[in-house]
């Protein structure tokens, strides 16, 4: 059974993830994580989601099934689970959460003993041990061998240091005013807390997580209620985070996104102009827009492409001892402070860098100009291996010969399929998109 997508494990809570099932994958995860215990102790965090309760609970029968000591923490970030999971000493993290996607669904995001993310060979492990009924049944504990669990309230405090800590001391936020929005998930009381303490004046939208309404009209998902609150405030920035606190969007002044790119790009520069970009290289993903790839090079800087994830990010980053990476998304990574994507680094190293050019957001971010893109998602019925799609090898051939660059994927976490198509010829582009999009909708539906 393939039970790992992109990021995690993810789901239909109560469908493809039911107690069962979530049981049975956390007595898989404890053998696996057994191999190299030296605590005896896995860390839980979840997010907002109703479900949540019902998964947690079915991971703490799992993992004190094979004589695991389970510490939860309750709603947390994903990257505070990854920086906990090593400050707090455990063999392994789990986190809670299916991230951007609706209440409805959830998911299970696992790290080793590091903070870090899982590798490709230690999911398989974990999905081959998931099927090995026998090998299960062996690993039951017994007597005083099985494990127990508690709930610790109070350590979120040690991830709130963590993260002020990113922010350069001699810098303040006092006179700044910023609107948050916590999309009424997992860093709903985090958040608010860090920037005030650093003297901002903080507007709070979607702090009030009621188990179903995570992401709904809100955060990093649905920008144009942050950009509204941003006008009607005057205030000088506004920060949507997403359900589990991993992805960050940014608002301008003037109400307007910020381009995931040409955020990355603009704080590449402000890295290698601080001399803080180590071996002068950026990862990006292979989503990532032409435009940014020309910027970076003509600054100097050695650009890595990956394939879509942060996990994937990062682990180029690692191979080529890089310490800033990001997805077009949001998902940014400044290996310096967080072991994984953290919306709250990424928002005061924006500040950071903001504050150090002295102008406006709309202004600090207007660095180069993108190169015309296009992006479809098809809901679909079926998943071919898109090579063995008749037409597919015509199209992608006649994109190219167009000079343009193209994209298509399966989503790792959802029935769907994604295009992007990027050019400078607007006309030729909608075009190849409305051509590529019937293509695959006829294939696919």
């Amino acid at each position: 059974m393939e039970l790992f997508g992109t990021d995690g494990v993810r789901g239909l809570a109560g469908g493809k993830l039911d107690a069962f099932t979530v049981m049975r994958l956390a007595m898989a995860a404890g053998v696996h994580f057994r191999k190299k215990a030296k605590t005896n102790k896995i860390l839980v965090g979840k997010d907002t989601r109703r479900s949540g309760y019902m998964i947690e609970n079915a991971l703490v029968s799992g993992l004190t099934a094979v004589g695991y000591d389970v510490v939860q923490i309750g709603p947390m970030p994903t990257p505070a689970i990854a920086f906990l999971t090593e400050n707090m000493r455990c063999d392994a993290g789990i986190m809670i959460t299916a991230s951007h996607n609706p209440f409805y669904d959830n998911g299970i995001k696992f790290f080793n003993s590091t903070g870090s993310k899982l590798s490709l060979d230690d999911e398989k492990e974990i999905e081959a041990i998931f099927e090995d009924t026998e090998r299960i049944q062996e690993s039951f504990a017994i007597k005083k061998a099985v494990g127990q669990s508690k709930r610790i309230d109070d350590v979120v405090g040690r991830y709130i240091v963590l993260i002020k800590n990113s922010f350069p001391r001699e810098m303040s936020l006092t006179g700044k005013r910023i609107v948050i929005d916590c999309a009424n998930g997992a860093a709903y009381h985090v958040a608010p807390t860090v920037f005030e303490e650093l003297g901002a004046e903080v507007i709070v939208m979607a702090n009030k997580p009621d188990g179903f309404n995570i992401n709904t009209n809100c955060g990093a998902m649905h920008p144009e209620y942050l950009a509204k609150k941003v006008i009607e405030t005057r205030a000088d920035i506004g920060i949507a985070l997403d359900g589990d606190a991993d992805r960050i969007v940014i608002v301008d002044e003037k109400g307007e996104v910020v381009d995931g790119d040409k955020l990355i790009g603009a704080l590449a520069i402000h890295l290698k102009n601080e001399n803080k970009l180590a071996n002068n290289r950026v990862v990006i993903t292979v989503m990532s827009n032409q435009g940014l790839e020309t910027y970076l090079k003509s600054n100097g800087i050695t650009l890595e492409r990956s394939d879509v994830g942060d996990k994937h990010v990062l682990e180029i980053m690692k191979e080529t001892g890089s310490n800033f990476g990001g997805e077009q998304s949001g998902h940014i990574i400044f290996s310096d402070f967080a072991k994984t994507g953290d919306g709250l680094v990424s928002a005061l190293q924006t500040f950071s860098y903001i504050i150090s050019s002295n102008k406006k957001t709309s202004e600090a971010f207007d660095v180069f100009d993108l190169y015309p893109q296009l992006q479809a998602n098809i809901k679909i019925s079926k998943k071919i291996p898109i090579n063995n799609i008749e037409g597919a090898e015509a199209i992608f051939k006649e994109i190219e010969e167009a000079n343009m660059r193209q994209l298509v994927r399966y989503s790792g976490t959802e029935n769907l399929i994604r295009i992007l198509i990027e050019g400078k010829d607007k006309k030729v582009l909608n075009s190849m998109m409305k051509k590529t999009v019937a293509l695959f909708s006829k294939a696919l539906v």
